[in-house]
């Protein structure tokens, strides 16, 4: 028969539970803004890019080049966030 856990062992158990369930949340909300933005500069992307083509006009790269931009930094927000929630989760 295994004997219950101390209070301050119990109380360090249900910590760690709700530190790994709160990373677990933040990484899957991480997730679904990486594929929504990833969504929003990919058809930025190809509307500029028929806009351009269409038009010839050099401020749709602009647009290219910013939608692209902005896919990048929330790439690189979804690694420090899965980073950030791996750490909180093996300390």
């Amino acid at each position: 028969m295994t004997s219950p856990l101390n209070p301050i062992e119990s109380a360090k158990h249900t910590a760690t539970q709700s530190i790994a369930q709160s990373s677990a949340m933040a990484l899957s909300d991480a997730t679904d803004n990486l594929r929504n933005i990833s969504s929003i500069g990919t058809t930025a992307i190809a509307v500029a890019l028929s806009q351009f083509i269409e038009t010839g006009d050099k401020k749709y790269l602009d647009g290219i080049e910013k939608a692209g931009e902005i896919v990048t930094n929330t790439i690189s927000n979804f690694s420090e966030i899965s980073t950030k929630a791996k750490e909180n989760i093996n300390n």
